[in-house]
């Protein structure tokens, strides 16, 4: 067989992942996600698909995350029609993130329109609540370790990759020929996720590397969060944890309610402000099989914080003093509640913001971990005064030494290995490691590039 890999997303950067495999007729997308960061990237969720969407059978979703998942109701906005292959998790999430994000865009969009603070007139949302609750049709969803046959010439097999619930490991065969997604690989040592499933053997990889430069501190992230959230309490404050709704949220909420149950830290009101995350850390519950949580540390963590489901109750938080704790969804400060409690609290000193994952290039919470004085926030520049920390003891991503780690469970090098999902110097980084530790053939694709597969 010869096949053709071309990397349409999640190249120089960690988002935007797309991945267009070609055999003969057959074209299979592997992710569809949103660009992040800086408007350079973001104006590509704009323009037109990178692939015309009648070329492609099917797609096939790694996770539910944004910039893995979150550019498909456009996609079928512009024409796509086929189905979307993912594990059931990963269905249940996206039932979540989707129709979410397309709230925020709508909402974001009204609210640009209302301030007049958009170049744009008038602003538009890349896609609305309907259209992605449109898309959740064309799920067919496929159970980890059960072979499907899609797009008519690919042969399907998914396996946990440990980083968030449904996240998928993929494999994709064809004519004897091995294709591998790693999608983003989960730590060996998480509190909550079990380690990444195990793969012998490729012909072809492609792997991530959001950490391929940087090793997480040997750190119990419960210890640390304690030492944090004591000293912002101690001084009155309000910590603002900007969190990713699946995943961060869950595990921020369970080592919250370790803590207070050892009475750790003081009994302050603790609010979960995100909709999305409410509904996520639900699903705990109905995917035990994938987590180490039992079911009463599933209802402490459910239990130990204080549901926002209003607007109107989100926005009474910002009047409130402190001490609280308020985790919001957006992990890297992109949009939704957090943008409003940043406003509030960042000014003042005594507050704390905590950024638990990680923060790519061009975000505000990128801003916020480079130490910036001010952020900007629906056109406005609010001034941070506030103590911000970085929690990489956090990250849902391995790091380069748990990534060489899973790499050393292939039983032979695959014929070629790409890198992807991470900033420049990341991405090179794990290439070099891989190269030199393993001795593989390596290299870091750019946006566009193709590679024939034989």
């Amino acid at each position: 067989m010869t096949a053709e890999l071309t990397f349409l997303g999640a190249t120089g950067t960690v988002t935007g992942s797309k991945y267009l495999l070609r055999s003969g007729a057959a074209g299979l997308l592997v992710d569809c996600g949103l660009f992040q960061g800086p408007k350079a990237l973001r104006l590509r969720n704009w323009a037109p698909p990178p692939v015309k969407p009648k070329d492609v059978d099917a797609v096939v979703l790694t996770h539910a995350h944004l910039d893995h998942s979150g550019y498909l109701p456009r996609f079928m906005r512009e024409g796509f029609r086929g189905p979307v292959h993912s594990s059931p998790g990963t269905r249940d999430v996206c039932a979540i993130l989707l129709p979410d994000s397309g709230h925020l865009q709508e909402e974001e969009a009204r609210y640009a329109n209302k301030r007049g603070f958009s170049k744009h007139k008038p602003a538009l949302p890349l896609y609305t609540e309907d259209e992605a609750r449109l898309s959740l049709k064309r799920f067919a969803p496929i159970a980890f370790n059960k072979e499907a046959m899609v797009a008519g010439k690919f042969q399907l097999t998914l396996e946990p990759a440990g980083h968030i619930l449904g996240a998928s490991i993929v494999t994709l065969h064809s004519e004897g020929m091995k294709v591998v997604f790693s999608g983003d690989l989960g730590r060996m040592r998480d509190p909550i996720m079990y380690p990444p499933s195990r793969i012998d053997e490729a012909d072809y990889l492609i792997v991530e590397s959001t950490y391929g430069n940087r090793r997480h501190a040997d750190v119990d992230p419960e210890e640390e969060l304690r030492g944090h959230l004591g000293r912002a309490i101690a001084r009155n404050g309000v910590v603002v944890i900007p969190a990713f709704a699946i995943g961060r949220a869950q595990t921020l909420l369970y080592l919250i309610s370790r803590l207070r149950a050892r009475r750790l830290i003081p009994g302050v009101p603790i609010y979960l402000n995100s909709p999305m995350a409410i509904n996520a850390t639900r699903l705990y519950h109905e995917y035990m099989a994938e987590h180490r949580l039992s079911d009463e540390e599933c209802e402490a963590a459910h239990s130990v914080a204080q549901m926002v489901n209003s607007a109107d109750e989100s926005r009474a938080l910002n009047a409130r003093g402190g001490p609280m704790i308020i985790v919001a969804g957006s992990g890297m400060a992109t949009g939704g509640r957090v943008l409003h409690q940043l406003k509030a609290f960042a000014p003042d000193a005594r507050n704390m913001i905590v950024l638990p994952g990680f923060q790519a290039a061009g975000t505000r919470g990128a801003a916020l971990a480079s130490g910036a004085p001010e952020i900007k926030i629906h056109g406005e520049y609010v001034p941070v005064r506030a103590e911000v920390v970085k929690m990489d003891s956090m990250s849902a991503h391995a790091d380069y030494t748990e990534i060489l780690e899973w790499l050393r469970g292939f039983k032979r090098p695959p014929r070629h290995t790409f890198v992807t999902h991470g900033e420049p110097s990341a991405a090179d980084e794990m290439r070099r490691r891989i190269e030199e530790t393993l001795g593989w053939a390596v290299s870091v694709p750019e946006y566009g590039e193709k590679a024939a597969l034989r």
